[in-house]
């Protein structure tokens, strides 16, 4: 992983600054719709020692800051990031009024130091986003590419899919039958596969959909917890929605939401590195550009039996499309996403290799265009 790997030069001075037998260490946590939180800490036989906690956070009164660092000074090491927020709770005045800041987000932030995690910037991240491509295809880059920024062998990706033909994307473990109307598919020449994640069914049409993977070390999520992971790994497209005007968040477990209902969903699965080394995780996102909740219904049986006596005007307030929201073509949508990426954390465009591509073709023939893969749970 070393050639897309940097370590920031401020984080290495400080962990050779400290004496033998201290083990300095520093973690970053952006608390979901709030701000940065930095700790930096000693441990010192088991237990955390000079606790210094900072960001660009409001904390009233003042003195509250000394209140939280004193009152993780001495706390064990091994105590997760709730019993960390349980200590902080404890020791703020009654009159502290925290603004972007939370004591689970602090929590987080020590758990994230303790657990050596890497921060956003600490990557050359690539870009990869080309013409469209069939749907089982698709699985098979999610797959490939991961595999191989868990290897160390690719940079931490985001790819942007485009879609060569409308498709159901169902979950890893969602039942074929239960969840797809063979009629209504056939009909509107929709072609299912199975993905590797978990999560439900995926309505897509090529231009009334938007997604994009994120490929990434698993070290970028060290220190979170799995639900906590998909605030954090779709937080940079939240920033991007809101310079779009969309003022959206994440809504537990794995949806993007706004006022006029849900945008997006995601699901991720993790995959192991050589030798069960430290992996990557992949993590993707469908966005609804636009919608037909009337096809989708005759396609989707859980979406009949969601909607079932309320029509395709439920349909429509359950998922609303981005165009809507935006004004925007969704060429236009992706861009302002890129750009977004790109402004926080740099992004060069890159591609997928030969070999990558030959062996995502290889996916697709041995499995996941394969009926024994679609339909492994009936």
């Amino acid at each position: 992983m070393c050639a897309y790997f940097r370590i920031a030069s401020n984080r290495l001075g400080s962990l050779r600054a400290h004496g033998k037998g201290a083990e300095a260490v520093h973690g970053e946590y952006k608390v979901p719709g709030g701000k940065l939180v930095v700790v930096d800490l000693d441990v010192r036989e088991g237990v955390l020692r000079d606790v210094r906690v900072a960001g660009d956070f409001f904390l009233e009164p003042d003195e509250a800051i000394h209140s939280i660092n004193g009152a993780l000074e001495g706390a064990p090491s091994s105590t997760d990031a709730a019993g960390l927020a349980a200590r902080i709770t404890a020791a703020l005045p009654e009159s502290a009024v925290m603004l972007g800041l939370t004591a689970e987000g602090v929590g987080v932030a020590v758990r994230r130091a303790l657990a050596h995690a890497t921060e956003w910037s600490d990557f050359d991240w690539q870009l990869v986003h080309v013409g469209p491509q069939a749907p089982a295809l698709h699985m098979a880059l999610d797959e490939v590419l991961t595999a191989e920024v868990a290897a160390g062998r690719r940079a931490p990706t985001l790819r942007v899919w485009e879609w060569a033909s409308p498709a159901v994307v169902i979950g890893s473990f969602q039942s074929l039958r239960n969840e797809v109307d063979p009629d209504g598919a056939a009909r509107h020449g929709m072609t299912v596969v199975r993905r590797i994640s978990g999560g439900g069914a995926m309505f897509v049409e090529p231009m009334s959909t938007i997604t994009y993977s994120l490929s990434v070390p698993e070290s970028l999520v060290s220190g979170l917890t799995f639900a906590d992971s998909y605030a954090y790994l779709d937080d940079w497209v939240l920033g991007a929605l809101g310079d779009m005007g969309i003022k959206a968040w994440y809504q537990p477990l794995n949806d993007i939401a706004t006022d006029a209902g849900k945008i997006a969903g995601a699901a991720q699965k993790r995959m192991v590195g050589p030798d069960g080394g430290p992996g990557a995780v992949l993590h993707h996102v469908t966005m609804s550009y636009d919608i037909d909740a009337g096809k989708m219904l005759e396609v989707l049986r859980i979406g009949k039996e969601k909607m079932s006596d309320k029509g395709t005007r439920s349909a429509k307030k359950r998922v609303d499309p981005l165009r809507r929201q935006t004004g925007l073509a969704r060429e236009q949508v992706i861009e302002h996403m890129i750009a977004s990426f790109r402004g926080r954390y740099g992004l060069t465009t890159g591609q997928v290799t030969t070999d990558e591509l030959a062996r995502a073709e290889e996916l697709v023939q041995t499995k996941f265009a394969t009926e024994e893969w679609t339909a492994r749970v009936p």
